[in-house]
């Protein structure tokens, strides 16, 4: 397979490739020449072919150059979450074998601290945040280049691009080998169902070491469109982004989303933006009716780091033909649903969703006992809850592990939190289940309340009655805890329902 970056700046080299958080603009040529600057700074460490290369960086030029540098060493990236602990990074360090990690000037001391619990590992500065572009080129440029410098452009299609840890909502983190071919075909299933146009700037708030943000990156070089990033999320600057540089796409979770129509109020989206991509697990009912009422295209997907982003996308427009899926899966992508014992769900029953096709991960690195389990039979057992309707529209349920056994009954947390966060006093809500000696289980839910637009803060009787108009009694929260302080997430936006005290 070719490499993205080398064939779009021989095709169209002066087309826009980055818009960068500090403001730079990149064309195609300047991003590979930057690249190839990196490349050198990695090969002067002693970065050879199939080394991994840990990036402690934040949204960035210097992020999106190394991407693309370690590619062209046949090398293997670890981008490396932020808000991870320093035992947590070094953790995965050592799993993943790195020889050398990459960081900034924001993110040195960190890198110093983490690499000092794990030996061997060399730290490599990507930049200056006090250096211009000329200043950058020349820091990294390496004042004697060797002749042989490993230098490719093309790759092997089941060749290992980037090693992703699994957010760890539950468990340890897992890390998912995502090759070339899974970039590939993820980016070409995403081009068939939500299409490419030549003006198309993809709007990337997520985090770039989590495999959304990372997909942007790639899939504009396939594309050769532009990438659009920023380094954190804020919804006013998003939404002044959108209007200034006539966003065509941005990939946003349910917060950010929320976030994003609180600030912007009753002001229209351009007619430039034709697909917000929603996802980072089931959006609430009352977020999506928001967006018909405010016609914002919203295309909610379903898909995990092992599946390369997206595995399905329900195109704009379907929202209300269809509210609440997640749509049918991107091609070549296969998915079914199935019950405990393994043959498939029926139509509208809960089971545990599958994944095939040549966007999944085939395993896990350093992991053949976890790559077996998730991968029996060529299907990668997801871990998710979901239900089929009869023309193969997905509609995601919860996860397996959050899953509440009560008297026997199944709750999924999310449907329950749907119910709460339709409460107009309702900010953020994560429902867990707790052990009960009568019930297995009882459903408690952790419920942070609004401190504006509402005159007075309902208690736990009023919201329990709230959620008795929307469930069944048995899916009721038993006990409602309230608190002041933002629930625990991922850095892609998840509630991190395994962080909560039970």
């Amino acid at each position: 397979m070719l490499l993205w970056l080398p064939w779009r700046a021989a095709a169209t080299p002066q087309r826009l490739a980055l818009v960068a958080p500090d403001g730079a603009r990149l064309s195609y040529a300047e991003l590979h020449e930057r690249s190839d600057a990196v490349a050198r700074q990695l090969v002067a460490q002693g970065v050879r072919a199939n080394d991994r290369v840990g990036v402690l960086l934040p949204n960035s030029t210097e992020f999106a150059t190394i991407a693309h540098a370690v590619m062209r060493l046949g090398a293997v990236l670890l981008p490396l979450n932020l808000r991870a602990t320093s035992r947590e990074l070094a953790w995965q360090l050592s799993d993943a074998g790195v020889r050398v990690l990459a960081c900034a000037a924001s993110t040195a001391v960190a890198a110093t601290t983490v690499t000092s619990h794990v030996p061997n590992v060399a730290i490599v500065r990507i930049g200056d945040d006090d250096v211009d572009a000329a200043g950058l080129m020349a820091r990294i440029t390496p004042p004697a280049v060797p002749h042989e410098m490993p230098f490719r452009d093309r790759a092997p299609a089941d060749d290992p691009m980037a090693i992703v840890y699994t957010s760890g909502t539950t468990g340890t983190p897992k890390g998912a080998i995502l090759t070339y071919d899974n970039f590939w075909w993820s980016a070409m299933g995403s081009a068939l169902n939500l299409g490419i146009r030549e003006d198309d700037r993809w709007l990337a708030p997520l985090p770039l070491f989590h495999v959304g943000g990372l997909s942007v990156l790639t899939r504009s070089a396939i594309y050769g469109t532009t990438a659009v990033i920023h380094d954190g999320f804020d919804a006013a600057r998003v939404n002044a982004t959108i209007d200034r540089e006539r966003i065509t796409m941005v990939s946003l979770v349910p917060t950010m989303l929320g976030r994003l129509l609180d600030d912007r109020g009753a002001t229209p989206f351009p007619q430039s933006l034709r697909c917000v991509l929603l996802g980072g697990g089931p959006p609430s009912a009352e977020l999506i009716e928001r967006c018909v009422a405010m016609g914002v295209p919203v295309a909610q997907t379903y898909g995990l780091t092992e599946s390369c982003s997206q595995a399905t996308t329900l195109p704009p427009g379907e929202a209300t033909r269809r509210p609440g899926s997640a749509g049918r899966p991107l091609y070549p992508t296969e998915i079914r649903v199935v019950r405990d014992e393994g043959d498939d769900a029926g139509a509208g029953e809960a089971g545990e969703i599958l994944l095939r096709g040549p966007a999944v991960t085939p395993g896990y690195w350093n992991d053949p006992e976890a790559t077996a389990r998730a991968l029996a039979d060529g299907w990668l057992r997801t871990g998710d809850i979901g239900q089929l309707d009869d023309d193969g529209y997905l509609y995601m349920l919860d996860r397996r592990d959050d899953l509440i056994v009560s008297g026997g009954e199944n709750v999924y947390p999310a449907e329950v939190e749907d119910a709460l966060l339709s409460h107009p006093a309702v900010a953020e809500v994560a429902v867990i289940g707790v052990a009960d000696e009568e019930w297995g289980q009882r459903v408690v839910a952790v419920v942070r309340l609004t401190t504006s637009g509402v005159t007075e803060q309902p208690d736990g009787n009023e919201l329990q009655l709230h959620c008795r108009t929307l469930l069944a009694g048995y899916k009721l929260p038993r006990e409602i805890r309230f608190t002041t302080q933002p629930l625990p997430r991922t850095a892609s936006g998840k509630v991190k329902r395994g962080s909560i005290e039970r």
